[in-house]
């Protein structure tokens, strides 16, 4: 599998981003290897909290939660998945596929990190791989909090918006990620912010992962990931893990799975999920602070 590797200075002027990444190499599923990178804070012997980013963002993301999370004393842990951030890009688009990007994510998680104990934070594409390995691997989970997610078998329609979305990265000839951030948020980004999630791909050697992900999503029955998927809601959807169902009330792309993650969710039941005002898709962006202290009080209750 060829790669490409973001050149360190490219994340030099990052903002308010103080994390040192961390490196660890995994297979590639091609007889190679892969370089994953994440960021971590927090006491080493508290329980993990594991927080996964989408499409087309990075760990950077999260940026404005791991203090806050870390100050109520929880360890925090932020990949960034393969093809994003400082993790190692594969050129090709077809490198990229749904039970890759589950086995690598499972691979740095449980091979190399070893967590038990973890409160998952899945987000976008976040909660598309994290509860697959939830409903795969449930004895490394013991919470879990899905925002602006889901987790399609093909069986439903996709939004409108959503639509627009995969046309509009398939066909750009130059990826402004930024742009694409942007377009999920509500509150206006710094310059610096968009630079910061650009910085990952200098060029669009670098963007076959971002161009890859809207075409994995599936959306239609005989997809190859429908029926891993379809598998996967079916064990959750009996699982007594708890599960915090924290949306937003502005995300025209996964608003409606909110309700049913709410009400199909055995660990769901009887936990007081909040709707976060005026947040769009990125609600990390628009809200980071708020979510990350519904998810505190969900850790501590």
């Amino acid at each position: 599998m060829q790669t490409l590797r973001t050149p360190d200075d490219r994340f030099d002027d990052v903002p308010d981003f103080p994390y040192a990444p961390r490196y660890c190499e995994i297979p590639d599923g091609e007889g190679g290897a892969l370089r994953v990178a994440w960021v971590e804070d927090g006491p080493r012997d508290a329980d993990p909290v594991l927080m996964l980013h989408g499409e087309p963002s990075w760990s950077y993301l999260y940026r404005k939660m791991i203090p806050i999370l870390v100050s109520a004393g929880h360890r925090v842990i932020c990949p960034d998945l393969v093809g994003f951030g400082r993790s190692d890009k594969p050129t090709r688009r077809e490198d990229h596929s749904y039970a890759r990007h589950v086995e690598w994510m499972r691979a740095v998680a449980f091979d190399v990190l070893g967590l038990r104990d973890v409160t998952l934070v899945g987000q976008d594409w976040g909660g598309l791989i994290g509860l697959r390995l939830a409903a795969e691997h449930p004895e490394r989970f013991a919470r879990l909090v899905v925002a602006n997610t889901g987790l399609p078998n093909g069986e439903q329609p996709m939004a409108e918006d959503w639509w627009h979305f995969r046309k509009a990265i398939d066909i750009m000839p130059d990826l402004n990620i930024g742009w694409f951030v942007q377009g999920g948020c509500i509150q206006q980004l710094s310059h610096g912010v968009c630079a910061a999630y650009n910085a990952p791909f200098p060029d669009d050697e670098y963007c076959a992962g971002p161009r890859a992900m809207p075409g994995l999503v599936p959306t239609t029955p005989d997809d190859p990931a429908a029926a891993a998927n379809k598998a996967a809601w079916a064990k959750l959807s009996v699982s007594p893990t708890p599960m915090l169902v924290a949306f937003s009330d502005s995300d025209p792309i996964t608003g409606p799975m909110a309700a049913i993650f709410r009400r199909e969710m055995r660990g769901a039941q009887g936990v007081d999920h909040p709707t976060i005002r005026g947040a769009g898709h990125f609600l990390q962006e628009d809200a980071g602070e708020e979510l990350a202290n519904h998810i505190v009080e969900f850790l501590r209750r």
